[in-house]
Order: structure tokens, then C-alpha cells, then sequence
């Protein structure tokens, strides 16, 4: 780390099992009860039960559709813009047809959603993101919030990241395995969310960025992903993937939001991120690399890592190897604005304000060669230093510093898409891609901030916000 409305629509027996409050299930579990207590706590479940179905059953009624009609569509991977498109998914949430309205005639008993006023895009991706994370809680406060409240923490900000328009999600670091928890409860259906690929503990070395550094030294605390040396960081590879990371997150460098060290100071060796990258490779799992400093950054790219996180003080010769090697440079150009501006009344340290007032321009001005040089780019923002949600304010952040609009919406549809691995699911609107779809009242082309008030969501044909007029 730099460190509205709506519910999926399901059915009501999707919703109100008898178990919906987690482990409260009837009758049997009030037996110790006297006979009396025990018929009133039935009854008061009972109740409480039927409450939740009256708030939830307005939101949960309307069944998905089967078509949306968009009055324009922006194709990202294919920069171009096309005029009043009917895309068409099937039961199962996926695309079996997108095509000129003029063209397409509909399955019977379908009836499209109009969004013929509206601009469509492909379900928007951060590859960047701390679900679990919210920036109060980022100093020493942090000290004082459990693992699970954690993972209730991510269930709120899974639903707003959604709701802003971002279908899709990798998550880059969570303590006790708290994301693995919240991606299981979206996939289950339990809760809402984007779809998430998930690292759990981020892997540091002992006393690094990783590896927490707030308690005093009687506590002998060591973060749960630290280790040491090339074959103790294999086993660690090992371990988290045992317990469910989609892939594997480590610290190659210092970083902003971390006690007592620097962000340009070399972390992991070359010898120790070669190994990491052998190991999760062969497990069939992708690395992203929390990399400020300049070294590092290169020694990543050497050592084969498939992503590097924050990427500020890359040089020509790191994002020379960055295109040389296809690794993928991900810029958090946003949060400086939030860090400057919010992060002494959220409790952040003074020294991590300071070190963010010497690195931020860097990044951004390192972002922009990155790009005019050709290095490949996706959209991650390092959501959980600000709040979740406002994920779409980078777009501008982008704009501003060297890219058009489109290549900004590219970032965060289809590059994304290729980094995740899943380019044939997420990223764009096309056949046999999930009906992951978000609608926008005007131009984002011509107004990028449009991103920002997203009206419409939709997620594997599920309709989740819809506020366009």
C-alpha cells in the first residue's frame, strides 16, 4: 500500500435463507431455554427475519434482463466509438451477441434496457486495491482494528466499489487472509462486489514496508507475509497460496505509509524476487510488486515479476526494461491529492506526509514518460489510502498527465484486463466476455470526470445501480 443504491437482484430464496444471519439458524439452537424464552427468541428471529425481507425484497424483485440497448458504446481495445448498439448476454451472464440495433432482432420475451441516451463501456478495473483498508484507519488507529472487523470493512467498500463502476478488482495485500474472505462471500453470492483476484498477506522482509512497524520492540511482532531468503520466501509463495491468493503480492522497496523506512530503499534482492517469481509461476499464480525505488524497480523487472506497483522513481533504463520485457507499470497517481490534503486529519504519520511531498510530482512526471515512451499501462489506484469508491478521480489525474481519455479508459478496461490474465472474461464488450457493462449520462471522451457519476452498473448480466434517465 502507498503504501446510490442497489443490490444485486436475486430472489428472495437466494436471499432469506434460514440461515441469513450467519450462524442464526431456527429453532433448534434456543432448546437451553426455558420452554417460555425459548418460544419468545423464536418468535423475535422470527420477526427479525421477516423485517429484512420487507427492506430487501423492493431491491431483490426484478429478474436481470436479457439485452441493453446503448446509444453509444466505446470500444477501448479498438479506440473507436459506435452508435446505437444492442448487447445481448445469455442466462448465464455472458455476451452471445453485440450488434447495430438496426441489425438485431431480439429473443422472444426479451425486452432490452434503455440506455439509448447514455454512453456505454465495458465494466471498469482496478488492479490496484485495498478493500479491507480505509484510510482512518491507516496510523496508529490501525493498531486497534482486528482481522475481523477487517473483513466487514471490505464487505462495505466491495459494495462501493462497485456501485462506482468497477466490476472487477485485484486486492494487494490483506492482513489474515480478509480479501480471500470477502472474494469467497461476492462468488458465493452472499454479498455484493466486484469480481476479485486476491493476494492476502503481502510478502516483505523483516522490518520492511511489509512488515509492521508501529508496536514498540517488547511486542516482537512480525507481520504474518514476512520472510527472509530464497527459500523461506518460496515456502511463504506456498503458504498463501494454500490458503487461497489468486496471486502474490511482495515488497520490493520502502514505501510512503510505513514507520521508519524509505521509499527509494532497496527491499527483497534480485536473488529473493527471482525466486518468489519461479515459485509463483510454477503455481500458476502472477507477482505484483509494491516498487518505488529505482533499483528495485529494475530488479523486479529482472527477476521476472509481472507488475510493478506505484512505479515512482522508475528511470529511462526501468521502463526501457519494462518494454522489454512486457511487465506492466502501474502508477497511483491520484491519492497524492487525497495524502496532502486529508491525510494529517485522518491520522496519517507526519513522516509518511513528508515522504509523499517529496515523491509525489516525481510520479506523476515519471508516469507521463512511462506512457509517451510506450511502456504498458493499468489503471490501479491504491484504494484504501483514500476512500473506496472515488476510484474514478484518477481518470483526470491521467488526463492531465499525458494521456487522452481513451488511453485512460484503455488502462482500465482492457490493459487491465491482459495484466489480470483475463482478457477473454472482463475488459471489454464483446462475445463470450461477461456482461459486465456501466453507462455514463454524456461524453467521458470529451469530459473524462464523466467516469466519476457513473449511472449504470451492470455485472454478469445483473443489473446492480441503475440511475440513468
Amino acid at each position: 500500500m502507498r503504501g446510490p443504491s442497489g443490490f444485486r437482484h436475486r430472489s428472495p430464496a437466494q436471499v432469506y435463507s434460514p440461515c441469513f444471519l450467519g450462524t442464526v439458524c431456527l429453532p433448534e439452537q434456543y432448546s437451553e431455554y426455558p420452554s417460555g424464552e425459548a418460544t419468545a427468541m423464536k418468535t423475535y428471529v422470527k420477526l427479525m427475519l421477516a423485517a429484512f425481507a420487507a427492506v430487501f425484497s423492493a431491491s431483490t424483485a426484478q429478474a436481470a434482463p436479457g439485452a441493453v440497448r446503448c446509444g453509444k458504446l466505446i470500444d477501448a481495445r479498438a479506440g473507436r466509438v459506435l452508435s446505437d448498439q444492442v448487447v445481448v448476454f445469455d442466462a448465464t451472464g455472458i455476451i452471445s451477441s453485440v450488434a447495430a440495433d438496426s441489425s438485431t432482432t431480439l429473443p422472444e420475451g426479451i425486452t432490452a434496457v434503455d440506455l439509448s441516451h447514455a454512453t456505454c463501456l465495458a465494466g471498469l478495473i482496478d488492479v490496484h486495491t485495498h478493500l479491507t483498508s480505509d484510510p482512518e484507519n491507516l496510523g496508529y488507529k490501525g493498531l486497534g482494528v482486528s482481522v475481523p472487523r477487517t473483513t466487514v470493512t471490505g464487505v462495505k467498500n466491495a459494495r462501493l466499489t462497485l456501485l462506482a463502476g468497477f466490476t472487477t478488482v485485484r486486492n494487494v495485500g490483506a492482513d489474515g487472509f480478509s480479501d480471500v474472505a470477502v472474494r469467497d462471500g461476492i462468488n458465493a453470492g452472499e454479498i455484493d462486489g466486484p469480481r476479485m483476484l486476491v493476494s492476502g498477506p503481502a510478502l516483505g522482509i523483516t522490518g520492511g514496508h511489509c512488515d509492521d512497524t508501529l508496536l514498540a520492540y517488547e511486542y516482537h511482532h512480525t507481520s504474518e507475509g514476512v520472510a527472509d531468503g530464497p527459500w523461506a520466501v518460496r515456502e511463504k509463495v506456498r503458504q498463501v497460496i494454500k490458503y487461497g491468493a489468486d496471486l502474490i503480492k511482495i515488497c520490493a522497496s520502502g514505501g510512503v505509509l510505513s514507520k521508519g523506512d524509505l521509499p527509494g530503499a532497496p527491499q527483497y534482492t534480485l536473488e529473493e524476487m527471482q525466486a518468489i517469481a519461479a515459485e509463483a509461476h510454477k503455481l500458476g499464480r502472477k507477482v505484483a510488486a509494491h516498487a518505488h525505488g529505482t533499483e528495485s524497480i529494475k530488479d523486479a523487472i529482472r527477476a521476472g515479476i509481472d507488475s510493478i506497483e506505484h512505479s515512482s522513481l522508475i528511470d529511462d533504463e526501468g521502463i526501457a526494461l519494462a518494454k522489454q520485457h512486457g511487465t506492466f507499470l502501474v502508477f497511483d497517481i491520484y491519492n497524492d491529492d487525497y495524502i496532502l490534503s486529508m491525510g494529517e486529519n485522518v491520522g496519517m504519520l507526519p513522516e509518511s506526509i513528508e515522504k509523499e511531498k517529496a515523491l509525489g510530482r516525481l510520479q506523476r512526471e515519471n508516469f507521463r514518460k512511462a506512457f509517451q515512451a510506450g511502456a504498458k499501462m493499468a489503471f490501479g489506484t491504491d484504494a484504501g489510502v483514500y476512500p473506496h469508491g472515488a476510484n474514478a478521480k484518477q481518470f483526470a489525474k491521467m488526463v492531465e498527465w499525458g494521456m487522452q481519455p481513451m488511453d485512460a479508459i484503455r488502462a482500465a478496461t482492457a490493459n487491465a484486463a491482459e495484466l489480470l490474465g483475463w482478457a477473454a472474461k472482463v475488459g471489454e464488450i464483446s462475445k463470450g466476455h461477461f456482461a459486465d457493462l456501466i453507462a455514463v449520462d454524456g461524453n467521458p471522451l470529451s469530459d473524462v470526470k464523466t467516469l466519476e457519476n457513473v449511472q449504470f452498473v451492470m455485472k454478469g448480466g445483473m443489473i446492480v445501480k441503475n440511475g440513468v434517465k
